[in-house]
């Protein structure tokens, strides 16, 4: 069932992966601050961009995602020393297979968001989220998705 607002607009599911030392708590600013994203953005913290397999974003597509996000901390500035590096790469290869699925490149995305961006990480969701919309629903996935 799609999910609209009162206004009949389509809104997306998003799932957002972010890194706990950046991006979470940058998102957690964002919320402290009142700034507004959507409600239906899903966060999961992950401890680093890195540990993003390309495989979870195939998952959350197959489970009704009509986008994902990942946020991690700004290149340099990784706990890891170069977590975000590995990501830049991994996101590399996922758009191929993004590509090769037929799924739009635009419903994924990383940005990187330090713990200090509330700001950043409310407009990214905003953005995001409209972004995604415009897309419309995922169909893709929908025949491969899991029963719950």
């Amino acid at each position: 069932m799609p999910m609209t607002d009162n206004s009949g607009k389509y809104k997306p599911l998003i799932v957002a992966f972010c890194c706990n030392w950046c991006s979470y708590a940058g998102a957690d600013l964002a919320g402290s601050n009142r700034l507004g994203y959507p409600a239906d953005v899903k966060i999961i913290r992950v401890p680093c961009s890195c540990r993003v397999n390309p495989m979870f974003i195939l998952r959350a597509f197959q489970r009704g995602a009509d986008g994902v996000i990942i946020c991690g901390c700004h290149p340099g500035d990784c706990h890891y020393t170069s977590g975000n590096y590995y990501t830049r790469r991994r996101m590399a290869l996922l758009f191929s297979m993004l590509d090769y699925l037929g799924i739009e490149r635009e419903r994924t995305r990383v940005e990187w968001v330090s713990a200090a961006e509330g700001a950043k990480f409310a407009a990214t969701m905003n953005d995001f989220a409209e972004k995604v919309a415009g897309l419309g629903k995922n169909k893709r996935l929908e025949d491969l998705r899991c029963s719950k």
